[in-house]
């Protein structure tokens, strides 16, 4: 049988079950006509955003696939390259459109389901994160087959021993227009999101001393717009970008391996079989009335951990029907992936949640002020690089040597390999309980300008803070596989170059200096790059600042409640800023490797993708668990502990909020994507750095 079959149905078993939670959602009662108004506002809102960035990015795409298109005719890239360039970046677009369409369409219906009980909301927003998990793997899974057939139906002609390598050949560089769709969804969405989130706390809660998402506030509907266009729709055309990445660079490796056919099967068979455990995870996701953290977390990790324990059974019986007992190192490294991701995850959770002694140390620091509570967070995010580096270095090391490392180094890449995609093989699910979050965040807003009362604002307060928590842990998960997946790539790019220019000369000790330079300027890049992401940030937030203050002065009646905000114009502030302001640090990652690679060579590029791999891992995980656990110390003081809302303990935590708020939503979750995409772009133009690199 040939496995690669298995692709193409685990897609439609995932796009049919994402158009089952969507149909189940959509039955869900909107509630009253004032929640209907809200979820309306939200909704126009984030699908104008949507429709001006890839008005934008559109042309960019139009600009690489002329350049693309050149270069093909001069047979420095694939002739498949330009077209695949735009299909992937159409896919990445379209996935994060759909989770949130369907977001946008959740939020009044888990809010007035929350009137009901805490189950019943947490089904709902779960629901519709699950539609965005699903469609993400789906579409993955959609895109990569579509291309494998088509490539391998050109290559029929050429001798069986020699498709695989050419089918990965060209199917290694289809990842570009993914990864640049990804990177502006999350920075052009992390910049509107927080704009708005930072403009809405600063002036509501520190200035006027009213409480979150008060309808008062007119920054207030961009705040919830941002939640859907930065943390769902960004967030999914990342992971959609993660998810392509692991699987085609793991078939690159197992070609080089010298496994064939049958090993770019695995890796597609893998992703299947998650997409099934993830399916009978999320079935399992429920919780009772009055529930706290602890359960709220316990429920979300029944269904996750139920879907991993079905990937681990059914990854053994895929290794051993494909490669016998002599593949059991494989399988090893398959579970090491899969523990990793666990690990990392409850990790994060460890350092992010109010459940935990970090957090809770965190927010005591707020008794004597913003600047200790900042630093005090800024400390607690360097701490907890240590645990995911750990993670990350024992899984590569394992998944390489028990594979066959030792004997055959090309083996224990494909190991490695197959550790990225065992992480993240429960992605279906674990999306879910990412995207679950902005869902209910939204629905605490709702609930809150529609005055539905403080039991239903409890639940969803409740639901939201757990939000807060697997967001942060969904991050770090997307982060630990970004550096699996980074590491296969960069041995693929080495690969891609040999493929080219066989006789090439490789000299990748830290002793040759261009190798050093390109370490250094790969170290630095991933600093650049949240400057830019972290100013961009600044400079929007200033604008909605002036904006709200200009609001509450000018108009009449507008804090007693009697006169009406202008939420529009935050809504096209954010849109306009996030606009002109996600351009510079997106391109840093497509002109970085091409000039880098005219400059140094070969053997530069390989250097700089190492430094920004390692400091862009590090630092991606600092800034994501700060910027988690200032959130959650902030929402740990609102639920009544240590003065709660309204005290200078809550003022000082709603700062170190808003300095964690771009940490964790732009430019943390934004590295992950640039570490990768700077290793594709090297993927594609690798003829064109070997031919014209300026040292050889």
């Amino acid at each position: 049988m040939d496995l690669m079959i298995l692709a193409p149905i685990g897609a439609v078993a995932a796009l049919l079950y994402a158009f089952v939670l969507s149909k189940k959602v959509l039955a869900e009662d909107e509630g009253n006509d004032q929640m209907k108004h809200i979820a309306s506002a939200i909704k126009h809102g984030a699908n104008a955003y949507l429709k001006r960035q890839y008005k934008g990015v559109a042309v960019f795409f139009g600009i690489m696939f002329v350049i693309l298109m050149v270069l093909s005719f001069m047979n420095l890239v694939n002739p498949f390259v330009p077209v695949a360039f735009v299909t992937g970046g159409f896919f990445s677009a379209l996935s994060g459109y759909v989770g949130m369409s369907i977001a946008t369409s959740a939020n009044s219906r888990t809010a007035n389901a929350a009137q009901h009980s805490l189950n019943r909301g947490l089904k709902v927003a779960f629901s519709a994160g699950g539609v965005m998990g699903f469609t993400v793997v789906g579409l993955g899974m959609l895109d990569m087959s579509i291309w494998y057939y088509i490539l391998k139906f050109f290559y029929s002609s050429y001798p069986v021993a020699e498709q695989p390598a050419l089918i990965t050949s060209a199917m290694l560089t289809f990842g570009m227009g993914a990864s640049a769709m990804a990177l502006f969804a999350r920075v052009g969405g992390g910049i509107f999101t927080k704009a708005a989130d930072v403009g809405a706390d600063l002036v509501g809660k520190v200035e006027a001393g009213i409480p979150e998402d008060d309808p008062r506030n007119p920054a207030v509907i961009a705040d919830n717009v941002g939640d859907n266009v930065g943390d769902v729709a960004g967030m999914g055309a990342d992971l959609y970008e993660s998810y392509a990445g692991a699987r085609i660079s793991a078939c690159a490796l197992a070609v080089s391996a010298g496994y064939g056919f049958e090993g770019m099967a695995i890796p597609m068979a893998l992703a299947t079989i998650g997409i099934f455990a993830s399916i009978i995870g999320s079935l399992f996701v429920k919780t009772n009335e009055g529930a706290g953290q602890k359960e709220l977390l316990g429920s979300l990790r029944k269904g996750t951990y139920i879907s991993g324990v079905l990937v681990a059974v059914g990854a053994f019986a895929l290794i051993y029907l494909t490669l016998g007992m002599e593949g059991m190192g494989q399988y090893i490294a398959i579970l090491s992936g899969l523990l990793a991701g666990i690990l990392i995850g409850y990790f994060t959770e460890v350092y992010t949640s109010d459940s935990y002694k970090p957090t809770r140390k965190l927010a005591e620091s707020s008794k004597t002020g913003a600047a200790t509570i900042i630093i005090s967070g800024l400390s607690l995010g360097m701490f907890s690089t240590a645990i995911p580096v750990i993670i990350v270095g024992i899984s590569v090391l394992v998944s390489y040597y028990m594979a066959g490392g030792m004997a055959n180094p090309a083996a224990g890449l494909f190991g490695v390999g197959l550790s990225a995609v065992g992480m993240l093989s429960t992605l279906g699910i674990t999306l879910a309980t990412d995207a679950y979050g902005p869902v209910a965040d939204n629905a605490g807003g709702i609930a809150e300008m529609a005055g539905l009362g403080e039991e239903v604002r409890n639940r969803t307060d409740a639901l939201d803070a757990l939000g807060n928590t697997t967001a942060a842990t969904g991050k770090g998960f997307a982060i630990g596989s970004a550096a699996l997946t980074a590491l296969a790539l960069i041995v693929s790019y080495i690969d891609q170059v040999k493929l080219y220019n066989p006789d090439y000369n490789f000299d990748l000790s830290v002793t040759e200096p261009t190798v050093l330079i390109g370490l250094f300027i790969g170290g630095m890049l991933p600093f650049v790059f949240s400057a830019f992401t972290m100013e961009a940030v600044g400079n929007a937030a200033q604008s909605v600042v002036q904006e709200v203050r200009r609001q509450f002065k000018e108009i009449p009646g507008l804090m007693d409640g009697t006169g009406k905000p202008d939420y529009a114009s935050c809504v096209d502030l954010c849109t306009k800023s996030a606009q002109s302001q996600m351009i510079a640090p997106a391109l840093i990652g497509v002109i970085a490797p091409v000039v880098g690679g005219l400059i140094l060579g070969v053997n530069g590029v390989t250097g700089m993708l190492a430094g920004a791999t390692v400091t862009g891992f590090v630092l991606a995980v600092m800034m994501s668990n700060a910027g988690g656990a200032w959130d959650n110390a902030k929402k740990y003081i609102e639920a009544g502990h240590l003065d709660g809302k309204g005290s200078e303990n809550h003022k000082a935590a709603v700062v170190g909020d808003t300095v964690g708020d771009p940490f964790k939503d732009t430019s943390g979750p934004a590295i992950n994507i640039l570490i990768k995409l700077l290793s594709i772009v090297a993927i594609v133009f690798a003829q064109v750095i070997a031919t014209y690199g300026l040292l050889k």
